[in-house]
């Protein structure tokens, strides 16, 4: 059923669940037909042809920043809008304008090389080497991770692994760098292996489904063990406002609050 401007996106369950595990699951969040009319471009621009596999010659392709209407609709959907709101606060994020990353994985036996534990590190990005791009404790430059899923995704398709829980982890190892944060390199050493043993899930679900995510999320890729391309868009959500985790306001965003609690200034 459409939403209307009185229907709230996610429930008070789905939002504590955000807040405990860093992530919510939002089903048709976009329509299968964009998923599908955003597909037809990508794979020309893979250079691979659909009906072919023996043109799928790599374990990943990665193409980048696409703005035409398909992927802008797919991103701003009134469920998607609201879901933002609720987790960020309105007003507090800008509206998505283009859809970013997309690793397009195919079935190989090949290792893909970027099969790594990590956050997704958003300041310091003019650096040309990626593992001293930085993360601070108020998330400078990116108040969600999400990942779109733009075909349908099950088990076999190497679906994005998450350790639940784990942006906690990560809020603690930050806080004491301030707001110059850690590199990614840092994080590595210092954060990432503290989440070891920690519970995990996989981002599967139908084309149209999207994962939000805390942006101190940790999460990895795997190879692709099925025989159906994986198309994923994991861009960020962007700040309109930075998070503020003392303010004088009593009330704070979930993504604030799940940051807030992992450093035991609840309340």
């Amino acid at each position: 059923m459409p939403l209307n401007k009185h229907t709230p996106a996610l429930s008070g369950a789905q939002i504590q669940q955000f807040i405990e595990d860093g992530f919510v699951r939002l089903d048709g969040a976009f329509p299968r037909d964009l998923a599908n009319e955003a597909r037809s471009i990508l794979w020309k621009d893979t250079g691979c042809d659909p009906d072919d596999p023996s043109t799928w010659t790599k374990p990943v392709i990665r193409l980048n920043h696409y703005t035409q209407e398909p992927f802008v609709k797919a991103a701003n959907t009134a469920t998607l809008h609201k879901a933002f709101d609720a987790l960020v606060g309105q007003e507090r994020w800008l509206q998505p304008a283009a859809m970013g990353t997309f690793p397009v994985r195919f079935a190989s036996t090949e290792d893909p090389g970027d099969a790594g534990w990590h956050i997704d590190v958003s300041f310091g990005t003019e650096n040309p080497d990626f593992m001293s791009w930085r993360a601070n404790i108020t998330s400078r430059g990116r108040v969600l991770l999400m990942l779109f899923l733009f075909s349908d995704v099950g088990d076999a398709d190497a679906p994005t692994r998450i350790r639940i829980g784990s942006h906690k982890q990560i809020a603690r190892t930050l806080a004491p760098a301030g707001e110059a944060g850690l590199t990614l390199g840092e994080l590595v050493v210092s954060g990432i292996p503290e989440t070891e043993g920690l519970p995990e899930a996989t981002a599967t679900g139908a084309a149209g489904t999207v994962y939000l995510c805390h942006p101190f999320l940790v999460h990895s890729a795997q190879p692709h063990r099925g025989t159906r391309p994986r198309f994923l868009a994991q861009p960020p959500l962007l700040p309109r406002r930075p998070l503020s985790l003392q303010r004088s306001e009593s009330s704070y965003a979930p993504v604030e609050t799940a940051i807030r609690n992992a450093l035991g200034t609840i309340g």
